[in-house]
This record gives C-alpha cells, sequence and structure tokens, in this order.
C-alpha cells in the first residue's frame, strides 16, 4: 500500500474518532489537521513512516480514552 493512502487512511480514523473526543469535535478537528499539515511537506519514506507510527499511537490513545469513560461510566451506573 502506498504511504499516501495510508496516511489518509489514519487521518479518516482520527477524524472518526474524533467525533466523540470529551472537548468536541470542533477541538479536535483543527489540531489534528494542523498535526497532519505540518508534516505535508515530508517526502522522506522513513519519517513519513514514522509519523504514521505516532499516528497510529495518538489513535490507541484516545480509543483506551473512550474505553476508561465508558468503564467509568458503567462502574458509576453500577455501584
Amino acid at each position: 500500500m502506498s504511504l499516501r493512502y495510508e496516511v489518509k487512511r489514519i487521518y479518516r480514523d482520527l477524524l472518526y474518532l474524533g467525533r466523540e473526543y470529551p472537548l468536541g469535535y470542533d477541538y479536535f478537528r483543527p489540531r489534528c489537521h494542523q498535526a497532519f499539515m505540518s508534516q505535508a511537506g515530508e517526502t522522506d519514506p522513513e519519517k513519513v513512516r514514522e509519523g504514521i507510527q505516532q499516528a497510529e499511537y495518538v489513535k490507541k490513545e484516545i480509543e483506551a480514552l473512550y474505553r476508561l469513560k465508558k468503564y467509568r461510566a458503567l462502574k458509576q451506573s453500577y455501584g
């Protein structure tokens, strides 16, 4: 798979996860966009792969945040 499509895929995934971000999508989207645009001119494939790995890490952290939020809500409702 081309690195371009890999970057687009992770960007879409992050935007999808950002819909439920605690501070709101209006807070999340511009920051996510700025993070990707700051690296838009990068042409070195190794640095692009490092960026993709960093984005995957952020994606996992956001998913963990959502699981924690869900766990706390369940714990609170069931005592």
